[in-house]
């Protein structure tokens, strides 16, 4: 060790347990950074540094990676994105499910798009505007970007509710391959939201056939995520086939009671697909799901919470059953007194939660629509919830495949290079959390509340969030490329 007797470090984190998010035994060490790296794991009891923390009897891992979000237009509005650094978030991947915040111009864009607006949000022509906007206004944390099927749709096509023209796909294509030269890591898809429901499998293919070129990730809210779930999967796996690109599944789940305990089924299609190509999946820790009201799910769901509402605000965060009793309406014809609004369903089973989060290729995406009024608590609470509620509580997996569920697995999948994972000259994005009392405490009444057991969050060496649970002012974020 006599060559660290004189080595210096910006931050030294000491005396913690490593969970370095390779799903490897956590180990005490300490850990040493310089300027935006790791530079050193070991003992660094006789090192000097300008910043050192003593985390005994806490751990640090790399900061999370949340592998599904629709925080396009929060990076930009909110820039020190609290929900998601005071959780231990240190990239987001935005672009999900078709939406994306670029490229469109647009006044008031077709739902679900106006999930990312607050009026006036759609004003990008181009996704390298987009990128140039984060990069000369950086947020707290990184973000990887994806293009939005549905947005291509809007910005070509006057009419969505129809088949595309062969003049339109070939917009939208190009559009596509701008984006994916300027930066954007993959396609997203959204073919179950109506601006998307009339393209083809053929029209996705073509459309995204930058992503062959530009060696990107085809991500997808499928058509279907109950009965026809079967059929919907085929249709990706082809698409995903065709392209010769890796596939990324939005949000595995089985919605409506009828469908409850089909995951063991659907996770096996899956596990047989992944022999014969690169197919990943995410998901969400809680039972309920949250997008745009629909007549449909609300018909389905046991419960729905409304999370906004246009013409009537003051139902926001109430049941929808209390509110058709008290307009003196069934539940199926109150919706569209309603619209346009957001709502919480009630709609799967927690045994299929469980048995999706814990396949082992499952990564963690909270999925949070942070512009709701009354959000879903998995914008909040979704990393601690896993650490805390099912790998420590429930034992559903140790604390080890938890994080890399959260970290290395996503950073490989989605190819971010030197993220993930705490190794020498990997980019110093680090959480230091409480193992013991790590938990999410935003619920469904109190949705917007800082987790328990966050200490420190580090991103590119920086720290971004103290253990006064409080932003530090850091704008340390980058916009991240696909290796």
């Amino acid at each position: 060790m006599s060559s660290q007797n004189i080595e210096s470090y910006d931050v030294i984190l000491s005396g913690g347990l490593v969970i370095d998010g390779t799903n490897t035994k956590p180990y005490l060490a300490d850990v040493g950074v310089r300027g935006d790296r790791v530079a050193t794991i070991g003992d660094l009891s006789k090192a000097t540094a300008t910043h050192r923390e003593n985390i005994s009897g806490l751990a640090v891992s790399p900061g999370f990676i949340d592998s599904h979000t629709h925080d396009d237009n929060l990076l930009l509005r909110k820039p020190a994105m609290e929900p998601k650094i005071s959780q231990g978030v240190t990239t987001v991947i935005t672009g999900n499910c078709g939406i994306s915040l670029a490229p469109l111009l647009h006044e008031s864009p077709p739902p679900p798009l106006d999930l990312l607006d607050l009026g006036g949000s759609y004003a990008f022509s181009t996704f390298a505007d987009y990128l140039q906007a984060l990069q000369q206004s950086p947020p707290a944390l990184n973000c990887a970007c994806m293009l939005g099927h549905s947005t291509l749709r809007a910005a070509v096509m006057p009419n969505l509710e129809r088949n595309a023209t062969p003049e339109e796909i070939e917009k939208m294509r190009d559009l596509a391959r701008e984006g994916m030269a300027a930066g954007a890591i993959g396609i997203s898809t959204g073919t179950f939201y109506p601006p998307a429901a009339h393209a083809t499998t053929e029209e996705i293919i073509q459309v995204c056939q930058p992503l062959t070129e530009h060696n990107g990730i085809y991500a997808t809210h499928m058509r279907d995520e109950g009965d026809e779930i079967v059929a919907a999967l085929n249709e990706t796996f082809r698409i995903g086939k065709e392209l010769d690109v890796p596939i990324v599944i939005s949000h595995h789940k089985l919605m409506g009671k009828q469908n409850f305990g089909r995951s063991g089924e659907t996770l096996a299609i899956i596990s047989e697909a992944m022999k014969t190509q690169e197919i990943s999946l995410d998901a969400y820790p809680y039972i309920a799901g949250s997008t745009i009201l629909k007549k449909d799910r609300a018909l389905l769901s046991a419960k729905t919470l409304l999370t906004w509402c246009k013409p009537f605000p003051e139902y926001t965060g109430r049941d929808l059953d209390d509110i058709a009793k008290e307009r003196g309406k069934d539940r199926w014809d109150v919706v569209d007194e309603l619209m346009p609004a957001g709502a919480i369903y009630f709609m799967m089973d927690e045994h299929d939660v469980q048995r999706i989060m814990s396949f082992p290729d499952t990564m963690i995406g909270s999925d949070g629509l942070p512009h709701d009024t009354h959000p879903h608590p998995r914008l909040w609470g979704t990393f601690p919830r896993v650490l805390g509620h099912y790998s420590r509580d429930l034992g559903l997996f140790p604390i080890e495949t938890a994080v890399w569920k959260m970290t290395g697995l996503t950073a490989s999948r989605f190819g971010l290079a030197d993220r993930g994972v705490i190794q020498q000259d990997a980019f110093a994005d680090l959480v230091v959390f409480d193992p013991a009392t790590i938990a999410d405490t935003a619920t469904f009444e109190a949705p917007m509340t800082h987790s328990r057991g966050i200490h420190h969050v580090y991103v590119n060496g920086k720290k971004v969030w103290d253990a006064d649970a409080h932003f530090t002012g850091e704008y340390a974020g980058r916009v991240l490329k696909r290796s």
